[in-house]
């Protein structure tokens, strides 16, 4: 088998789906591909250049490499109607000629292109959506059917989604709020929605279990002026408004000015970044490669997401810490039996949650619930050999013809 990912970004050293998929989907044994744009994760944010610009770096068109086992193509991209498309993409799943295409998104230049060359090079499709309902307005508030926002969203994604819909496989949504955008919004068939999660390297997220993740974690805390005793609360990501790890800050350095035993770690780079190191007991830290955050999470004992949900919250549980979120998050699977909820923006509740977690038998009983949790349910390893039973019971169904002539571009479009 021979499988394509259409990514619209990749970036070297992390833990994206972009990067993790395709790397165990290899160790299966399946011959995959991932084809991307020269573009770095993120560039459409404002603020990019503040929060990611020193982090991540542009790939080049034309790029080819193997990386993990898996071949990596980076092709070029334009601008149409204010969207980044592919640029060459038709020629290049021609030249890999693939029996599966698993596009990131539904909606958008890459659902559309890969649902445009399918029925010429004869690949089965498969999309993705990974929007969650609180980056979505339209999910949390409503708005009547004439409005111009839901007009707008009907013609700018309901209406094509349901056209990459009809030809597509499955679309994996991450979690339950995911797959309602998807119906609701992005025009996907209801009966092709499945909620599929996305998975943790476990041989890299884990908890400690040698001496030598013991000396890492003591090291790493000393270097912050730590003392065992010491509570650290951690936070990773963009120190931006959306994300609001500021309210974290702020809660640590309550606790901390009153003599509790709490301090924070912010991971990361964004606005924020000056007020959150002027509280109290909280130091910020550069973004770093994926390899290098287990030992960095391995040092906390609490790790935090006050607003929006997070990949890294998996990371973290896989790694023995307990999960605080807000009462709104809906993938709550990244938390059940191993975290604790506090209201949405109340820092009072906050900080009620994380005297909480004082106790550090508390800590570990959550911790290892969660630890356990994400190396049974969420590992690459277990969400790639999923993936690929729907690959292989997709093939055994009629099979396309592939022609033998290069697929050339539509109406000089791609």
């Amino acid at each position: 088998m021979r499988v394509a990912l259409l990514a619209g970004t990749y970036c070297k050293g992390m833990g994206y789906l972009e990067n993790m998929l395709p790397k165990y989907l290899a160790r299966l044994g399946v011959e995959t591909h991932i084809v991307a744009t020269d573009l770095p994760p993120y560039y459409w944010l404002r603020d990019f250049p503040e929060t990611y610009g020193n982090f991540v770096s542009q790939s080049h068109p034309g790029t080819v490499e193997n990386p993990d086992g898996y071949t990596l193509h980076i092709v070029g991209h334009k601008k149409i109607a204010g969207y980044a498309r592919m640029v060459g993409v038709g020629d290049k799943l021609s030249s890999i000629r693939p029996d599966i295409v698993q596009a990131s998104v539904c909606i958008g230049w890459i659902a559309l292109d890969a649902a445009l060359y399918k029925g010429a090079i004869g690949y089965k499709l498969f999309t993705g959506n990974h929007y969650h309902a609180s980056v979505f307005p339209l999910a949390t508030q409503p708005a009547p059917w004439w409005s111009g926002q839901r007009l707008h969203c009907m013609l700018t994604r309901t209406l094509p989604g349901r056209l990459v819909g009809l030809v597509t496989e499955k679309c994996y949504a991450i979690a339950p709020d995911c797959a309602d955008v998807a119906i609701r919004f992005f025009g996907v068939p209801r009966g092709k929605v499945e909620i599929c999660p996305l998975g943790v390297d476990t041989e890299l997220f884990a908890p400690i279990s040698s001496e030598k993740d013991r000396q890492a974690r003591l090291q790493f805390r000393e270097r912050l002026g730590l003392v065992e005793s010491d509570i650290l609360c951690i936070y990773t990501g963009r120190f931006s408004e959306d994300k609001n790890p500021l309210l974290l800050a702020e809660a640590v350095a309550r606790l901390a000015s009153a003599g509790q035993p709490y301090r924070g770690l912010f991971v990361g780079n964004g606005i924020q970044g000056k007020a959150i190191e002027s509280c109290v007991g909280c130091v910020t830290h550069p973004f770093v490669p994926v390899h290098q955050l287990p030992d960095i999470f391995r040092a906390a004992d609490i790790a935090v997401w006050p607003a929006q949900e997070s990949l890294s919250m998996l990371d973290a549980a896989a790694c023995g810490l307990p999960i605080v979120a807000n009462h709104t998050m809906t993938a709550q699977e990244r938390t059940e039996g191993n975290g604790s909820f506090y209201r949405l923006n109340d820092r009072e509740d906050l900080i009620r949650v994380l005297l909480g977690l004082r106790d550090q038998h508390t800590r570990q009983h959550l911790g290892t619930f969660g630890a356990q949790k994400v190396a049974r349910k969420f590992s690459w390893h277990a969400v790639a050999k999923r993936r690929l039973a729907d690959y292989e019971s997709a093939l055994r169904t009629k099979t396309s013809v592939k022609p033998k002539a290069v697929v050339e571009s539509y109406g000089g479009l791609d």
